[in-house]
Order: C-alpha cells, then sequence, then structure tokens
C-alpha cells in the first residue's frame, strides 16, 4: 500500500488520527507505529503496509494537517487575490499553525524534527502552502491587483518569511512589542510586497 500522498483511502484518515493522538499524548519520540495500531485498533502489519517508519507517518500527518489549516483559513479569507486579503489569509495561516495543538506539542517535546525543513529542504506541506499561495498571486496578477514577478517566486518568499512568524514570533516579544504588533507588521510586509 502506498502512502496518503499517493491515494485517498478513508481508512488512512482514521490511522493518522491514532498517529495525532499517540504525538498528542506520548510526543513524537515516544510513539511507534505498533502502538498507533494498537490505537487504531488495526494490526501491526496494517499501519507498516501504508508507512515503513514513523518518519514518513509523521510526513503525511504534518502534510494533512498543515494544508487542511491553511485551507480552513482561505476559506474563511473574503478576498485571496488582493495584496491585502492574501495578508489577512496568510496572518491566519500563522496564527493558527502557532495555535495548532500538534504543531505545539512537536515543537515544545522535539523541535529537532523541524529543522529540516527550516534549514536543509522543503516538505510537502511547504510545498502543498506555496502552490496555494503562488495560484492566488497568479489570480491577483491577473486581475492587475498585485505587482508582476514570478508567482512561484514572491510565494516562496512570503513563505520563508512567514517561518519566522511561526517559530520565533515569541523571541521578539516582550513587554514594549507584543504578537498583535508583530503580527500586523507582518500583515503589512505582505502587503507592501505585493502592492503593484
Amino acid at each position: 500500500m502506498s502512502s496518503l500522498r499517493h491515494r485517498a483511502d478513508p481508512r488512512l484518515d482514521a490511522y493518522l488520527d491514532s498517529a495525532r493522538d499517540c504525538i498528542l499524548d506520548l510526543g513524537w519520540r515516544r510513539t511507534t507505529l505498533t502502538e498507533v495500531a494498537r490505537r487504531a485498533g488495526v494490526s501491526r502489519m496494517t499501519i507498516y503496509r501504508a508507512w515503513p517508519d514513523m518518519g514518513s507517518l509523521l510526513g503525511d500527518l504534518m502534510t494533512r494537517e498543515w494544508v487542511a489549516v491553511a485551507a480552513a483559513t482561505r476559506v474563511a479569507a473574503d478576498d485571496t487575490t488582493s495584496p491585502a486579503g492574501i495578508a489577512a489569509a496568510a496572518l491566519s495561516t500563522v496564527r493558527a499553525l502557532r495555535d495548532n495543538e500538534l504543531f505545539v506539542r512537536i515543537v515544545e517535546l522535539d523541535p529537532d524534527l523541524m529543522l529540516p525543513y527550516l534549514l536543509h529542504r522543503r516538505g510537502r506541506s511547504q510545498e502543498a502552502l506555496i502552490e496555494i499561495l503562488a495560484s492566488e498571486i497568479a489570480s491577483g496578477q491577473a486581475a492587475g491587483a498585485i505587482r508582476p514577478g514570478d508567482p512561484v517566486l514572491l510565494a516562496r518568499t512570503l513563505t520563508l518569511a512567514g517561518h519566522g512568524f511561526v517559530f520565533s514570533a515569541m523571541t521578539m516579544t516582550d513587554d514594549r512589542i507584543g504578537l498583535t504588533e508583530l503580527d500586523a507588521e507582518y500583515a503589512r510586509l505582505i502587503t507592501r510586497t505585493l502592492e503593484p
């Protein structure tokens, strides 16, 4: 059986739900495919047929989780083809990721799991988010609302800026500057970057 990225199988969602519960309860390091199988009420081999190891399962879980967050925040946005609309949707995504219980748990207990995606390579989740953003930028360009430029380059640039606001925003807050002020500057950064 192939990974979630290659097929839509509702059973895999149930297994990913069990994995999510395990990570929330135990953390990544203490979660095993055996424990996921136990919680899902299936044999170990059923889980091993879907994912050869915890790394591939985590990749599918993070992709499902983060892309769902981005999709939900964009559905809630009024307009994602104007600079201000894209900024509002991006800020909503950043805030939702910062508050996501799976994200928070991984960062609290196993932050090193995120390092490859920040230092060495883009993951499927990042690629999916960049694709969504590039599509919105291209639509805005076609309408004349967004400045010319390679939509993928612009999307990658904004995603790179977003990493800091997801992972490090709290390091820049204190009694003088709060998260609300920083978030407003992130929205302004996006808006000004995209304006014609």
